[in-house]
């Protein structure tokens, strides 16, 4: 027993203590080890794989390779629309020749180009229709053909149709002013709109002595780095420098403009107008609708015949046919002959004369797949939900036919009749609601009248008498004095009625900056009926708003996509990858139905005329947002639902749009003044335009000058955005509790107190609060608030409505006189030294 008893101590083994050191397991990891894979394995040997590096090394082999070869594909495709554009196979390289000062005339740069000691051959006098300095040459050397145009910039329009257009722009400079304001502003207004290639071209520098030819060149790059960064400008007094400048525009890079590239579009070259008889036409008789023959190069994408087409100023039109007629500036290479080697050995020129080749009819649209000209929905008055009246409904017009109301009719009126008949306190009512109805700026009228109301307090009883009598003091001083020459020069640049009307907009516009939104509570109408289409937001961020909720009539005249990104995406690839139609660069002559006279009449004026294919659903109407900051050179007060004159894309039309915020929340808040210092939202009623696409902005004057007010982008086609109008109700404290307040000069009964009681208020040094009662029946109540008010605290009430444009789309704008900088010139000589 002792001997098991010494084995059984033998056995234990030691037993750590506390403080004993304790070493971390190996972490290997959920792979397995080396040993356990070869004890799986067996022998076996595996297939020898890439490892995770190599893999990862071979991606990146791939992703380079890649990028090389889209860089190379995007590379070739950039070279070919280089080469082909003034070559054989694209259409003439369009130049527009724009002066950029009054003192200097674009005819002598054309004149200087159209020489032969340019280069130029094949000379074609007045290639643009309607545009009488108009030429077009071939150059045999560079193996390219050009069509130059010589547009004026007194017209701003025809200015900018052209440069949307235009495949380079070569303006002219001055020698010492580079260029003068109304340069400046048509300056502004192309690159807002989107500026293509482009060449400064100064004259007179080479006649200068050299020194003062460097200080010449150095003074006017530094007026041109402002606008043009790192841009040479290129001499032009003779015929080599045009040789150069010419070579310069045929290899320069070619900037690309996304709202052109993407859409056919030509400049005519010859146009022709046959008016429809009255078996051909719409109507029936003479209606001033025709057939207009436009014949001139494609450009940007192929065009197809049963696309409608856009002329720019007069609107959307449908094509008949398109022929193919002879290219009338042909360039035909053939080969060199040793016997003459002259400079046009390597080219030859034929007459592009219809008489020579017939003419071919490349296709005809088909009726059945030609798109539509429908602008606007088809409204049915009868669609809406019809459904049969509940148990409780029922019982009300039961009651309602047992209560006949007791009227005076004259004798022998039937009960139908006198149903007719309204009281003066219904005719009352009516008038009240036809005015909450409309949608127009109802409060800021309130304003105006608030403010005159005031005006006329100021002006007492007694103080007509005082006022009348400095009045005719003060037109006898002014009988005794006579008027300097300065003075009357002065007064002949203002109108008197634009000016009142400018200081009641500057007024407005001031009063609004001051005291956002606030408007006044009348007193001669209840508030719950004045503000009847308002309501209260908990969180103008997170409070929801029903999209589809009393929509007005004029939402039912226009189209709104499930999707416009995704329709705008699957459009434009679809636009990309045509192949059929005609191709880029043919001259064609297009059979255009139903066109009015004044666009042959514009034309004969001597104004170019513009066309572009449009893209399926381009022709509809919807809600189009615009974002567009503010030009720095306006400075005026643009009120909301003012009509404005619009460029968007190859559009032009005037309309009267609506101004909110750009914000990423699903309301936004109706600003009633362009802001100039922030981005704002334009929306208003128009044709569908797929972004990108530049706009301009310019308001019609008095005088008939258009005056350019905000520049832009398109952002996006959507009737659902929200846009809130706010007005503000404020009130004043009368007595300050310790969470409580009793307010006035808010509300003036105690209707509508009750009315408003579910609305939260706030204040101006930041408290929150309700109505819990009222006092009276004048207006006074009891609020509420989270902290307790201060004296100087003024509460508020905020009330929102959804606003929406108003119709008034007109796609015809009237011409624009020139823009001049509103400057008073007074001489020195006249002033009173004193």
């Amino acid at each position: 027993m002792v001997k098991m008893v010494a084995n059984e101590e033998k056995q234990q083994g030691h037993r750590p203590g506390v403080f004993k050191q304790k070493n971390k397991g190996h972490k290997h990891g959920k792979h397995r080890t080396k040993g356990e894979i070869e004890r799986e394995n067996k022998g076996r040997v595996s297939v020898t794989a890439l490892t995770k590096k190599q893999r990862k090394e071979h991606k990146r082999m791939d992703r380079r390779n890649k990028a090389n070869q889209l860089r190379k594909n995007k590379k070739d495709m950039v070279l070919t629309e280089k080469r082909r554009l003034g070559t054989r196979d694209g259409p003439p390289h369009l130049v527009a020749v724009v002066s950029l000062h009054g003192g200097i005339d674009a005819g002598t740069v054309t004149k200087l180009l159209r020489g032969e000691g340019a280069g130029g051959v094949g000379l074609q006098e007045r290639c643009i229709s309607g545009v009488t300095d108009s030429f077009g040459i071939l150059l045999p050397r560079v193996k390219q053909r050009f069509n130059f145009l010589s547009i004026s910039t007194a017209d701003i329009h025809s200015l900018l149709d052209v440069a949307k257009i235009a495949d380079s722009l070569v303006f002219v400079l001055d020698s010492d002013e580079g260029w003068d304001n109304y340069g400046e502003y048509c300056l502004s207004c192309l690159f807002a709109q989107g500026l293509p290639s482009h060449a400064l071209v100064c004259q007179g520098v080479s006649e200068l002595p050299v020194k003062k030819k460097v200080e010449s060149k150095r003074a006017l790059s530094k007026i041109t780095e402002i606008r043009f960064p790192d841009e040479r400008i290129y001499p032009l007094d003779s015929e080599q420098d045009g040789t150069l400048l010419l070579r310069h525009l045929g290899t320069q890079r070619q900037r690309k403009l996304g709202f052109r590239s993407r859409r056919a579009h030509l400049l005519a070259q010859k146009v022709s107008f046959t008016a429809n008889s009255p078996a051909e036409g719409t109507g029936v008789g003479p209606t001033g609708l025709g057939t207009l023959c436009v014949s001139g190069y494609v450009r940007g994408c192929p065009l197809q015949v049963n696309r409608l087409v856009h002329i720019t100023g007069y609107g959307d039109f449908q094509i008949s046919q398109i022929d193919a007629p002879s290219d009338p500036l042909p360039l035909i290479l053939t080969a060199t002959r040793p016997a003459k080697p002259g400079k046009e050995g390597d080219f030859d020129m034929q007459d592009g004369g219809e008489e020579e080749a017939p003419v071919r009819v490349l296709m005809k649209a088909d009726p059945s797949s030609r798109e539509s000209l429908q602008a606007e929905a088809e409204v049915d008055p009868m669609e809406g939900e019809q459904t049969w009246p509940t148990d409780s409904e029922l019982l009300e017009a039961e009651e309602a036919r047992k209560s006949k109301r007791v009227m005076k009719v004259p004798k022998g009126t039937s009960d139908y009749q006198a149903s007719w008949i309204v009281d003066e306190e219904e005719e009352s009512n009516g008038e009240i609601d036809e005015e909450s109805s409309e949608e127009d700026d109802d409060d800021d009228d309130m304003l105006d009248e608030a403010m005159e109301d005031e005006d006329n307090v100021s002006q007492g009883p007694g103080s007509e008498e005082e006022e009348e009598e400095e009045d005719e003091e003060e037109e006898e001083e002014v009988c005794a004095e006579e008027r300097t020459g300065v003075d009357e020069r002065y007064d002949e640049h203002i109108d008197v009625a634009e000016e009142e009307e400018g200081l009641k907009r500057y007024r407005e516009a001031r009063s609004n900056e001051m005291f956002p939104d606030e408007v006044d509570t009348p007193l001669d109408m209840p508030a719950r009926i004045r503000f009847q289409r308002y309501r209260g937001l908990k969180s103008f961020r997170s409070s929801p708003w029903d999209t589809m909720e009393n929509l007005p009539l004029n939402y039912s005249r226009i189209f709104q996509f499930k999707s416009f990104e995704r329709t705008r995406h699957r459009i434009l690839a679809e636009a990309a990858a045509e192949e059929e139609g005609a191709m880029v660069g043919w001259y064609v002559t297009l059979h255009i139905l139903d066109v009015p006279s004044s666009v042959m009449e514009s034309v004969q004026s001597g104004k170019p005329l513009i066309m572009v294919s449009l893209l399926p659903h381009e022709q509809k109407m919807s809600v189009m947002h615009l974002l567009v900051r503010r030009h720095p050179s306006n400075t005026e007060p643009i009120k909301s639902k003012e009509e404005l004159v619009f460029h968007c894309g190859f559009r032009r039309f005037r309309a009267s749009p609506i101004f909110s915020q750009h914000t990423s929340a699903d309301k936004h808040k109706m600003e009633r003044f362009l802001r100039p210092d922030a981005p704002t939202v334009v929306s208003v009623y128009a044709p569908i335009t797929f972004n990108p696409a530049g706009v301009l902005l310019f308001k019609q004057k008095n005088d008939g000058i258009q005056d350019l007010v905000a520049t832009g982008s398109l952002l996006s086609c959507d009737p659902q955005r929200v846009t809130l109008k706010r007005i503000v109700l404020s009130g004043h404290p009368f007595k300050i509790n310790k969470r409580s307040a009793t307010v006035r000069y808010m509300l003036f009964n105690r209707e509508d107190i009750m009315w408003f009681k579910p609305v939260e208020l706030r204040t101006k040094w930041g408290r929150r609060g309700h109505i819990k009662e009222a006092l009276g029946t004048h207006g006074h109540m009891k609020c509420v608030f989270d902290n307790q008010m201060r004296s100087q605290d003024t509460l508020l009430m905020n009330l929102f409505k959804r606003v929406y444009p108003r119709w008034t789309y007109d796609p015809y704008v009237p011409s624009s006189l020139t823009w001049f900088k509103r400057e008073i010139i007074v001489d020195t000589d006249d002033l009173d030294m004193e």
